[in-house]
């Protein structure tokens, strides 16, 4: 028997490797172009046992989802150069493949429009700095099992098929 550890489920050793792959962890996006909340995003990220890609603007997000959407989960801060995060977000929920990556926007405003524009937008959570570091790895983790939930349906409804 297998467990995964994002997931409570106990699988057959290969029905497991055939969803997640074999000692896979969820990877997160992160998109910050503070240097210092990067890091702790990054770090936060990483003790929680995630495989983290950290950059540093939302144009780079953009082209980082382009070319490769196997991320479990995505943390973006709202006002980035190039690309803010609410516009990254409404990009990703354009295309099939991004809409299922669920996003947290992090932000150092926390008036009602910016978070009503971010959650019309499509993000899961919004987050005001400062933030404890608990509850960002709590949102982050509950963010993933959903996703994680809907891709294990997903994907044994066609193993089963």
């Amino acid at each position: 028997m297998f467990t995964h550890p994002k997931v409570t489920h106990i699988l057959q050793p290969d029905l497991a490797i055939a969803l997640f792959g074999k000692g896979a962890s969820p990877r997160v996006l992160v998109a910050d172009d503070d240097p210092l909340t990067a890091q702790l995003l990054t770090s936060i990220g990483e003790r929680e046992g995630y495989q983290v890609v950290s950059v540093d603007d939302g144009r780079e997000a953009y082209r980082t989802l382009k070319t490769n959407a196997d991320f479990a989960a995505a943390v973006f801060n709202m006002t980035m150069p190039n690309l803010n995060g609410v516009d990254l977000v409404r990009f990703m929920k354009t295309e099939k493949r991004l809409m299922r990556i669920p996003v947290v926007i992090v932000a150092g405003d926390d008036g009602l429009k910016l978070i009503a524009n971010s959650f019309a937008a499509g993000a899961i959570a919004f987050l005001s700095k400062p933030f404890k570091t608990e509850k960002l790895a709590l949102i982050v983790r509950l963010a993933i099992s959903q996703a994680t939930r809907k891709q294990t349906s997903e994907r044994l409804r066609k193993v089963a098929a």
